[in-house]
């Protein structure tokens, strides 16, 4: 089964950006559609962006212009670029397909504060 890796995370200050990788352990190109997903402490894990194999993205409300989603199937990476981001932002991201049974990763931290 394919698994994915997530990296990128780090200690931010608000408005500052951040580009999230997330790398596949085997091809992703027959995989509709690819999600990033978030978990902040004490709250429920949220999908935050997918894009599907048309092209097709949708973002959470509250992140819409800030986040863009973009994968690379040659090279089995999906990404998440996040500009301006908030201090409410900050969560562990993970990122998977948007169904299907598969694992999640480690996912990757990203803090935003002052």
């Amino acid at each position: 089964q394919v698994q994915f890796v997530e990296s990128g995370g780090g200690s931010v200050e608000p408005g500052g950006s951040l580009r999230l990788s997330c790398t596949a352990s085997g091809s992703i190109s027959s995989i509709w559609a690819m999600g990033w997903y978030r978990e902040a402490p004490e709250k429920d894990r949220e999908l935050v962006a997918y894009l599907t194999g048309a092209g097709v993205t949708d973002y959470l409300d509250s992140v819409k212009g800030r986040f863009t989603i973009s994968r690379d199937n040659a090279k089995n990476t999906v990404y998440l670029q996040m500009n301006s981001l908030k201090p409410e932002d900050t969560a562990v991201y993970y990122c998977r397909p948007t169904s299907g049974n598969y694992a999640w990763g480690q996912g990757t931290q990203v803090t935003v504060s002052s």
